[in-house]
C-alpha cells in the first residue's frame, strides 16, 4: 500500500502540469444531480427490502437497486472525466482522494468488526447461546469445515492476488504497461476463481443458513459479507484493467488503480483473519464429503 505521507514537494503544484483553471489547487465540485438521485435511491432500495420482507412485494426493490446501480455508473463517469480535464486533478487534490479512500476502508474495517465481535461473543461465552444444552463452541450437533480443504485453497489463492496486484502496480509504475495489463488480469482471473470456490463451499456446507442456530447466521453472516467484498473489489479491478488497456493509467497519474489495489489488500488480510479466527481457531468435529 502506498504511503498518504507527502513531502512539501508533493503539495506543490507540478510544473509539468497545466496549472489548475481556477485561482486555487483545492477540490471543489460542479453541481451535480447523482448525489440526491443516489439518495433517493438508497432510501426506496432501503423501503423495497422491507416490502419485500414483511409483504412481497418486490417492486419498489427493483427501483430502488436500478437507481443506486444507474447513479454509481454515471457518478464515477463524470469522477473520470474530472481526472482527464487538465489542471483539475491537481496534487493537493490527489491527496485529498487518498485520505478519503483511507477513511473508507477504515469504516470498513469497523464494519467487519461488528461481525467479528458477534462471533467471538458467542465462541468465548458458549452459555449464551440460547437454547444450548451443553455450553461448547462450536454448539452440539454442528459439523464445521476442514479449515486445509477448500478455505486453506482459497486463502492461498487470496495471498497470490495479492501479489499479482503489487506486481500490476510496480509494473505501472515502472512504465511496463505489458506487466500491468498482466498482472491485473490475472488478478482478475483469481477473484472469480475464488468468488466460484466460495460458492462450491456454500453448497457444500454441513449446516444450513435457515434455522441452523446462532453457528450458521455468524459463520454466512462474515464470510458471506466478505464475499461479497470480494465481488465488489474483483469489479473495481475488472475496471482498472479496462481503464489500463485504454491507456487511462501513467506512472504519475493512476489514483484509481492504487485505491483499488488498496482495496484489495483490505479484503485479503480480512480473510485471513477469518481464515485463522473461524475456519482454524473455531474449528470443531470436521464434516467428511
Amino acid at each position: 500500500m502506498a504511503s498518504l505521507d507527502t513531502t512539501t514537494a508533493d503539495i506543490s503544484l507540478d510544473p509539468n502540469e497545466p496549472p489548475p483553471p481556477n485561482k486555487h489547487p483545492y477540490h471543489l465540485v460542479d453541481p451535480s444531480p447523482w448525489p440526491m438521485i443516489a439518495s433517493l435511491s438508497a432510501g426506496a432500495m432501503l423501503l423495497g427490502i422491507i416490502l419485500f420482507a414483511h409483504y412481497n412485494i418486490h417492486w419498489m426493490l427493483g427501483v430502488g437497486l436500478l437507481g443506486v446501480l444507474t447513479s454509481m455508473f454515471f457518478w464515477w463517469r463524470d469522477v473520470l472525466r474530472e481526472s482527464k480535464t487538465p489542471g483539475i486533478h491537481t496534487p493537493i487534490v490527489r491527496i485529498g482522494l487518498r485520505y478519503g479512500m483511507a477513511l473508507f476502508i477504515a469504516s470498513e474495517v469497523m464494519f467487519f468488526v461488528a461481525f467479528f465481535w458477534a462471533y467471538f461473543h458467542f465462541a468465548l461465552y458458549p452459555e449464551h447461546v440460547a437454547g444450548a444444552e451443553t455450553a461448547i463452541w462450536p454448539p452440539k450437533g454442528i459439523l464445521t469445515f476442514d479449515p486445509f480443504g477448500l478455505p486453506f485453497l482459497n486463502t492461498m489463492i487470496l495471498l497470490l492476488s495479492g501479489c499479482t496486484v503489487t506486481w500490476a502496480h510496480h509494473a505501472l509504475i515502472e512504465g511496463d504497461r505489458k506487466g500491468m495489463i498482466q498482472g491485473l488480469t490475472l488478478t482478475v482471473c483469481l477473484g472469480l476463481f475464488f468468488t466460484f470456490l466460495q460458492a462450491v463451499e456454500y453448497a457444500e456446507a454441513p449446516f444450513a443458513f435457515a434455522g441452523g442456530g446462532i453457528y450458521p447466521s455468524t459463520f454466512f453472516l462474515a464470510t458471506g459479507f466478505h464475499g461479497f467484498h470480494v465481488i465488489v473489489g474483483t469489479i473495481f479491478l475488472a475496471v482498472c484493467l479496462f481503464r489500463a488497456i485504454r491507456g487511462d493509467f501513467t506512472p504519475r497519474r493512476h489514483f484509481g488503480f492504487e485505491a483499488a489495489a488498496w482495496y484489495w489488500h483490505f479484503v485479503d488480510v480480512v480473510w485471513l483473519f477469518l481464515f485463522i479466527c473461524i475456519y482454524v481457531w473455531g474449528a470443531g468435529e470436521i464434516a467428511h464429503h
